[in-house]
């Protein structure tokens, strides 16, 4: 299989050849590029850790066609079911309690009793599911740590010519799903904590959770909520401190460049490039890696970004930003 392979029936067809055969593919979704494998395949499941250089501890998402694969997979409660119902197909990712007949490679949920799983709305990788037949396990398709892939072509600079890919052209979101435990936002994405919020009124039941704050970083909850695992172990992707890193050093809150950076502008902050002009910050997700990947690769020493709101999307926007700027 070549990479990278426009989209259509021909490459679905092989790529899903390549993943019932043990191998890997990288395949857009809504959110970024990701780097598919049978989830029940603990060989292949290993060649996606290898090909990213990603550390066991850090699990992976598993990727299903509807609720019923879903279910069949993981435990459902009633908020769970709630969120399915609101945000699937779609950039929202559930850790559940793993069912003890899952058939789910250790791997993918390194060795912990929950499974973070999704159902995409991406049409190839929809099709591939369908393709497949089989639950696909997906990180991002870019080497462990570095900037996340919303083309083809970040894929094969990141990864190489030897992982096939399908190129569906750039990804609509641009940034990872939100990942929910309970009503609490471990990784903010496109499903804003707004929008999670609005399924579950405060105030219903004295001791009932509520959803994290607007920035994501911390918990912000009612008696008998469990406490946001930032101060404590990995139990979902997404949650290391250095992530979506570009090689360059990455300056944060940039009304304007420094000698030799690359200022990347948003609204009236100009620059080299520009997330939006406009202020748009779904406009600025979708652009944020393609951004920072053409950050990267120019002639600058370092890389600046211009302030973005907190609030909506923006959450989503911050949290990859400081996480790419840590060091």
């Amino acid at each position: 299989m070549p990479a990278p392979l426009p989209y259509g029936p021909d490459a679905i067809a092989r790529a899903a050849a390549t993943i019932l055969a043990g191998g890997i593919v990288a395949v857009p979704t809504e959110t970024v590029y990701g780097l598919a494998a049978d989830a029940g395949d603990a060989v292949a499941v290993a060649r996606i850790y290898a090909a990213k250089g990603r550390p066991s501890f850090n699990p992976l998402i598993v990727h299903v066609p509807d609720l019923a694969a879903a279910e069949a997979l993981a435990v459902f409660d009633d908020d769970a079911r709630a969120l399915a119902a609101a945000f699937w197909p779609g950039p929202l990712t559930l850790v559940l309690p793993l069912r003890a007949d899952a058939g789910i490679a250790s791997l993918v949920t390194a060795g912990l009793d929950t499974v973070a799983i999704r159902v995409p709305a991406g049409r190839a990788m929809r099709d591939l599911l369908a393709a497949t037949g089989r639950p696909l396990a997906a990180p991002s398709a870019n080497r462990s740590n570095g900037l996340s892939p919303t083309r083809a072509a970040h894929v094969v600079a990141s990864l190489g010519d030897d992982v096939p890919v399908i190129d569906d052209g750039a990804c609509a979101a641009g940034v990872e799903s939100t990942i929910v435990r309970g009503r609490e936002i471990l990784r903010p994405g496109p499903v804003t904590a707004a929008m999670i919020g609005s399924l579950f009124p405060e105030g219903r039941d004295p001791g009932e959770r509520r959803v994290t704050s607007e920035s994501g970083m911390a918990a912000q909850t009612a008696p008998g909520a469990r406490p946001s695992p930032a101060n404590g172990g990995i139990v979902a992707p997404g949650q290391l401190a250095t992530h979506y890193a570009p090689s360059k050093p990455l300056r944060l809150d940039a009304a304007e460049a420094r000698l030799g950076e690359w200022l990347i502008g948003f609204g009236a902050v100009a620059g080299d490039d520009t997330l939006s002009a406009a202020g748009d910050l779904v406009a600025a997700a979708a652009r944020l890696f393609d951004a920072l990947h053409r950050a990267d690769a120019s002639d600058r020493a370092a890389i600046a970004v211009a302030p973005i709101p907190i609030e909506g999307l923006g959450a989503a926007i911050n949290d990859r930003l400081a996480r790419a700027a840590h060091r």
